[in-house]
């Protein structure tokens, strides 16, 4: 497979390929599921175009809990079917798809309670080990493992005495959502598919009943395209109903947003070795080891208002501070909070009133001819979703079409990533680079870190630190606009990297560096750069004062006050 460029003049082809000739698949939407569908019909030989009116999990798909997992509450809930095939895909990203991108994390759960406690709670994640294995995948995971009070306190210090008899510690995994979408894109790209961004279908194109295509706005340029496919599939996620409308008619299902919101806090204010899963009244509480921070969440609850830029309110925020505290010796302070974000599940409507307690099934639907919809699930299973969405799709195609073949496909970085991991002190050596800063690329992006160091050997600063962001390389910034698709400041500072949630100034210090490494590459005079940097501050500011806001509708109030970069 080549190695796919997203730059400026590779999306300005991708438009012009989808107008020129009808394709088989055009996928409407670059969240996990709509880049997991391309690169499902891509890779079976299928002609297919990706739009995106944003940039690529610019919604849901960069707002998560950042977890790779089975969903050990479902097991609670007797959904072993989802479990079980949650369970297999987490082993396939682990050990075949992306080993670079996802990577096991501990998590410990406090037992509050003696002895029935234990039995029940060991039971669930003895299943849930026995799951894994039994699905072929899992047997790169340590096994649970009983602790006793003493034992967990070493592990997690910052725990309260008080708040635990006893614990269990088992193992899930984690990535970098953003990225890994960003990921499935380049790699469907590598395989042929036609990709762009900033791309907003406007409406569908008909002949009689059936959808023909989409008309497609350029967002940057204002040109209009017109793309003819002969299957169109819907995969915008919580604008799934705003989607369908533009056909007149809402379809099949209904898709409910529910709101999640998570802190970012620095590693440092909770002393801790593991991941923390919490009990709460509702669902659960995770801790997230997130590099050099922690990430905690998640809310769950009802959203109707802006689904573009929801809002975390001060009563938000309250919630995870107070249900944290109650475990921790060292209680947390809006003071320790780097970061803040929001994300919307969309959930499938209609099985139950609260928004927990929604299906985390996926739906697949051909509520019109030459129209799939594919709705609901969660991040962990997207290959499966789009396995059944390009499924449905080829049934409708006058063409014999081959077996999903995604389950072989590593994503790009993943071949050879192995071997340069083993080669990271050498790697270092050579460049010049803490080997600490080989690693970081290296699990960002595997095999393609190569590409990063020969911009480096080109320009000695991009092997510099981001001043204010020093996770980060400017090397990374260049790249994520000549190589990953990246068309504005905010796609870099929020999604390439996630300076915006892990540095307490949400990365304004760093702003006019980015633009500045940005400009070159896609061609930005001075005021375009000011532009961009400016846009970003009133974005932060925005933010910041819908999280002071005591409720959804004020801080929904107060997040629009920033206007995006572009119309959109």
């Amino acid at each position: 497979m080549r190695t796919a460029i997203l730059g400026p003049a590779e999306r300005a082809e991708a438009l012009t390929a989808m107008a020129e000739r009808e394709l088989d698949v055009l996928v409407v939407g670059a969240g996990v599921v709509g880049a997991g569908t391309v690169l499902d019909a891509a890779t079976r030989g299928l002609s297919t175009g990706l739009v995106e009116a944003r940039d690529w999990a610019s919604g849901t798909s960069s707002r998560s809990s950042k977890l790779i997992h089975g969903g050990l509450r479902y097991l609670e809930m007797l959904d072993f079917a989802l479990v079980r095939e949650a369970l297999k895909e987490r082993g396939l990203l682990l050990e075949r798809l992306a080993p670079h991108l996802v990577k096991p994390v501990p998590f410990l759960y406090p037992l509050q309670h003696k002895g029935w406690e234990r039995l029940y709670a060991g039971s669930g994640v003895a299943l849930y080990d026995a799951m894994s294995v039994s699905s072929g995948h899992g047997r790169g995971l340590p096994v649970h493992r009983h602790l006793t009070r003493r034992h967990a306190l070493r592990v997690a210090p910052a725990l309260r005495k008080d708040a635990l008899v006893g614990a269990l510690q088992y193992y899930d995994a984690q990535m970098d959502d953003a990225r890994f979408v960003a990921t499935l894109v380049r790699t469907a790209a590598g395989y042929g598919a036609h990709v762009a961004n900033g791309a907003r279908v406007t409406g569908f194109l008909r002949e009689g009943e059936r959808v023909v295509g989409a008309r497609v706005q350029d967002v940057e340029g204002g040109a209009e395209y017109e793309v003819r496919a002969k299957q169109v599939v819907n995969a915008t996620g919580v604008w799934t109903d705003d989607t369908q409308a533009l056909i007149g008619e809402r379809g099949q299902f209904h898709v409910r947003a529910s709101k999640g919101i998570h802190l970012v806090v620095p590693k440092d204010r909770i002393h801790s070795t593991t991941g923390l899963i919490l009990r709460t009244e509702k669902s659960v509480l995770f801790v997230i080891p997130w590099g050099r921070h922690w990430i905690i969440g998640t809310t769950d609850t009802d959203w109707d208002l802006d689904k573009a830029h929801p809002a975390a309110s001060s009563a938000d925020i309250d919630y995870l501070l107070e249900r944290v505290n109650s475990v921790l010796n060292t209680p947390l302070g809006r003071d320790d909070v780097e970061g803040v974000y929001a994300g919307l599940r969309p959930l499938l409507a209609g099985e139950s009133d609260a928004t927990s307690k929604l299906s985390r099934e996926h739906t697949v639907a051909h509520p019109a001819p030459g129209l799939v919809v594919v709705a609901g699930g969660k991040y962990t299973t997207y290959r499966v979703m789009a396995k059944d969405a390009v499924d449905e799709a080829v049934h409708a195609l006058d063409q014999r079409v081959a077996d999903c073949v995604t389950e072989d496909i590593p994503l790009l970085g993943a071949e050879g990533y192995r071997a340069l991991w083993n080669a990271r002190a050498r790697i270092a050596a050579r460049t010049g680079l803490h080997v600490v800063r080989v690693e970081h690329l290296l699990n960002r992006y595997g095999a393609m870190t190569e590409e990063l160091l020969e911009l480096v050997k080109g320009d000695s600063s991009l092997g510099e630190p981001i001043a204010g962001a020093e996770d980060y390389l400017r090397a990374e910034v260049v790249y994520a606009a000549s190589h990953e698709g990246a068309r504005h400041l905010d796609d870099v500072l929020t999604r390439r990297t996630r300076i915006s949630i892990e540095t307490f100034d949400r990365g304004t210090r760093c702003a006019r560096e980015c633009a500045d490494l940005m400009a070159p590459v896609l061609g930005w005079d001075t005021d375009r750069v000011e532009r961009e940097v400016e846009h970003y501050r009133k974005r932060v500011e925005a933010e910041r004062e819908s999280q002071r806001q005591p409720d959804d509708l004020t801080a929904d109030a107060a997040r629009l006050g920033a206007p995006d970069i572009v119309p959109r």
